[in-house]
Order: structure tokens, then C-alpha cells, then sequence
């Protein structure tokens, strides 16, 4: 078996992968959250077009303001555009959204007056174009405004209805097809026949993931180890999508037939096949055409966090976003030595107090890489790489925020 390569060497094969042009597809604005923008969004004209109010209070004139009162000769509500203007010692009742009036240049606040017999008298000064909205303030006419390539989320969907778009066009989400290989396993509602049979997990876990990440799936379900099986699972559904992810079937046992598959059947053009992390170091990753094949452990912990590490980028890519994993820096609450020469992702908690990450490590089992419950609550990923020292007490960490996975 070809030497494990290193994990950052498996991120830069990666990262190296191009993909043909994306289908692009129109969205109405109502269906565009979370999906990635195919063209730059362009304002089709200044925001405001005019001098506006941003608040309520008295359009005047700015040198008015040494005047004992101004006097009030107009109201002039949003929505409306009235003809009075204000002159020499006027002033028009102004709220908030609406036009300033013409000859003003500045806006008094309500509470910086008092009014009698229709007039005011101004209380408190402010400086020249107070509160006044100038044109092109909040974009100008030409700007791009959401550049292609934006994962669109609120503020996006609230740009875009201000331009009066309601459909625009997006990535067409990449397809992913999901299967879990394994004679002994189960799936839901399967029944159970002997005691070394277990009910598989990992393909719905990975369609959640994939699902976050914004793409479509197609569950495959469960497919016995056998090479026919395998092979009429995997090519059908090359067929239907752009990745396919299995799990189970990549290590050397004798009954470990997707890497054969894979490379014999398929012909698919290994990218690697064994990485120096754990869990999940036999992955598999090849690319047949414009599609991608990702081949996890079997163990629901391991592929997991592979599908984390790995599967999630690869969508990101897929769709042409610059999406990436949530690592941050984390505080750990105690000595974490290295115990072997590999990148290793460990579960931990984590919490956010006093203006940092801290981790910890209660209630975490320690065992074999199938224990999926420790990825439960608030948990994190602790990384550590095979080439870093030992960790001790208080150092500041890298970590992935599993809840923060999109």
C-alpha cells in the first residue's frame, strides 16, 4: 500500500482540483438563502436618489439656526413630495424617510425644540447636514453591490429586495450521493437477525452535513460488501450527482471492496488513499471526469469528522464560495501531549467566556473512533498536527466549532 501522505499535503491536492464551469440556475428571491450568487449584483441607481431624512425633527436651513425661532409652514410625511420650500426663517416638519424639502440643508430633531404658536425654537444646535441622508449614501448607481461567488444570507436577501430583484441567478447546488457499505450493517428500520449486526448511522450524518453545506443529496442507503453491489451502487450514482461518499470499505480486510471498486472497476484517478490523521486515515479521494469520489472509514466517529475536514470543503468548492471550516483559536484547560505522529482531531467542549474560546474535555469518552456521541452538545474538534509540540494547560489551540458548521 502506497505510503499515508501528510495532512496538509492531502489539503493542497485538494485545493488543487478545478472543476468545470457550474450550471448556473434562476432563484426567486424568497428560495436564495444559502445559495451562492453566479453574477455580481450591481446598483441600478443611488441610494438615496435624493437628500433624505433620517430621522424626525425640522428641515431648515443650517445658518437659521441663530434665528430666535423659525417658523413652521409645512408637514411633509414620507412617501409624499410636497411643493412648499423651505426659505429664509422657515422651517417644514420633516419624519423620518422622507425628502428633505428644497432650501433645506440640515435637520433639527424633535426633542432639540420647542414649538409654540407654530414655531420652533431651537434648544440644542446641530452641526450643517445633520441627519440629513445624501445621495448615493447607501450605494451609488454603478457599485457592485454583492460580488459573485457571496454564499447569500440575510443582509444579502435585504440589498437584493431594495434593488427590486426578485429572481437572480445562483449556483445550481452540487449533488451528493451518499452510501454506507458493511455486510453487518443495518439501516434504519432493518431488521436485526443476529448479535454482530449494527445499524449504521454514518449516511445519515453525512447527508446532514452535506445538506447544511448547501447541497442536494440522494441517500443510497446501505449496500453489502460485495464488489457487484458496490459497483452498481457507485456507478449509478456517478451517474445522477457530482460527489459520491461512501463509508466503510477502504482499509486492506479481506472484505474491504470499495477501494477496488474505486481504482479497478471505475477507473477513477486516485487523488490519495491514506492520510496521517486519526481518526480516518485510510480516506479515499479520486475524481472520475468532473466528478468526485470520497471513500470514508466505516467507524461513525472517523468518517465524521472526515466528512467534516474533507467533504465539506470540497461542496464549498463545488459551489464557488470561499466558504471555510470555523477554526479558531481556543483556550485548553489542561496538558494534551502529541501521542503520535499524526494530525489528530480529538472532541472537546467548548464554551465561550469572557471574550474567548475555552475547551474542555468532561464527559468524553475515550475509546475506539465509532463513539459519534461525543460530538454531541457543544463540541469542538481540538486539532492537533503531527509536526506541533505538546499542548499544555492554558495554551491557546486550534479548534473547529462544530455548531457553527454551514
Amino acid at each position: 500500500m502506497k505510503k499515508f501522505i501528510d495532512y496538509d499535503e492531502s489539503l493542497t491536492i485538494l485545493s488543487n482540483i478545478e472543476f468545470k464551469v457550474k450550471n448556473k440556475e434562476k432563484s426567486f428571491l424568497t428560495n436564495s438563502l444559502g445559495k451562492i450568487v453566479a453574477e455580481d449584483i450591481i446598483a441600478n441607481d443611488n441610494s438615496p436618489i435624493l437628500p433624505t431624512s433620517g430621522m424626525d425633527g425640522y428641515a431648515i436651513r443650517f445658518e437659521d439656526q441663530e434665528k430666535e425661532f423659525i417658523e413652521i409652514i409645512d408637514k411633509n410625511p414620507a412617501g409624499t413630495v410636497i411643493e412648499s420650500e423651505v426659505t429664509k426663517g422657515t422651517t417644514i416638519k420633516t419624519f423620518t424617510g422622507s425628502l428633505m424639502p428644497k432650501g433645506s440643508d440640515t435637520l433639527i430633531p424633535i426633542e432639540n425644540v420647542e414649538v409654540k404658536d407654530n414655531k420652533i425654537y431651537i434648544t440644542q444646535k446641530v452641526a450643517k447636514g445633520f441627519a440629513v441622508r445624501a445621495i448615493g449614501e447607501n450605494y451609488k448607481q454603478g457599485e457592485v453591490l454583492i460580488k459573485k461567488g457571496t454564499l447569500i444570507g440575510f443582509a444579502e436577501i435585504g440589498v437584493l429586495a431594495s434593488l427590486n430583484i426578485s429572481q437572480i441567478y445562483v449556483y445550481s447546488a452540487p449533488i451528493v450521493s451518499i452510501a454506507s457499505t458493511g455486510s453487518e450493517i443495518l439501516d434504519i428500520g432493518e431488521e436485526q437477525t443476529n448479535n454482530s449486526q449494527i445499524r449504521s448511522s454514518n449516511h445519515f450524518t453525512i447527508e446532514a452535513l452535506a445538506k447544511k453545506a448547501g447541497a442536494k443529496t440522494i441517500q443510497m442507503g446501505t449496500v453489502k460488501d460485495d464488489m457487484d453491489s458496490i459497483t452498481e451502487m457507485m456507478t449509478n450514482a456517478l451517474e445522477h450527482s457530482d460527489i459520491v461518499v461512501t463509508t466503510g470499505g477502504v482499509s486492506k480486510g479481506d472484505y474491504d471492496f470499495v477501494q477496488d471498486v474505486v481504482k479497478d472497476r471505475l477507473k477513477a484517478g486516485v487523488l490519495f488513499h491514506g492520510v496521517k490523521v486519526k481518526p480516518g486515515g485510510p480516506i479515499l479521494i479520486a475524481k472520475k471526469e468532473n466528478k468526485l469520489i470520497v471513500s470514508l472509514p466505516g467507524f461513525a466517529y472517523s468518517s465524521t469528522v472526515c466528512a467534516i475536514i474533507y467533504l465539506l470543503p470540497m461542496i464549498y468548492k463545488f459551489m464557488g464560495t470561499k466558504r471555510e471550516l470555523p477554526i479558531v483559536k481556543a483556550r485548553i484547560d489542561r496538558d494534551f501531549p502529541l501521542l503520535m505522529k499524526k494530525t489528530i482531531f480529538t472532541a472537546c467542549n467548548v464554551k465561550y467566556i469572557k471574550g474567548e474560546y475555552k475547551i474542555d474535555f468532561d464527559g468524553k469518552k475515550q475509546g475506539t473512533s465509532a463513539i459519534l456521541t461525543n460530538m454531541l452538545e457543544n463540541p469542538a474538534l481540538l486539532i492537533q498536527k503531527e509536526d506541533s509540540q505538546d499542548i499544555k494547560a492554558n495554551d491557546l489551540v486550534d479548534i473547529i466549532l462544530l455548531n457553527e458548521l454551514k
